[in-house]
């Protein structure tokens, strides 16, 4: 899996979610649509989504706040979040 990196389009960090999703849920790939909701479409559960935080926390150097990521839905909504944590991280 890439590096996320502040440079990185959201098309870019799109692709690293999928990957990571596949890597941590063994989810297919294809399966993995920026309008795919987590919990129904891709069966995420809660400790699911406290892992993906975790990691997402891990991989940022951030910490993403709880209540942020109970507004997420969709795998667009975790982009959203990463690209903003990124820009914050590159204005740093």
């Amino acid at each position: 899996m890439t590096t996320l990196t502040p440079d990185m389009t959201k098309d870019e960090i799109t692709v690293w979610i999928v990957d990571m999703l596949h890597e941590m849920f063994e989810i297919d790939k294809a399966a993995i649509t920026p309008q795919s909701n987590l919990y129904t479409d891709l069966d995420i559960d809660s400790i699911d989504a406290v892992d993906i935080v975790v990691k997402l926390n891990q991989t940022t150097g951030k910490r993403i706040q709880p209540d942020v990521f109970r507004s997420v839905r969709t795998v667009q909504d975790v982009v959203e979040i990463l690209a903003t944590l990124m820009r914050e991280q590159a204005h740093a």
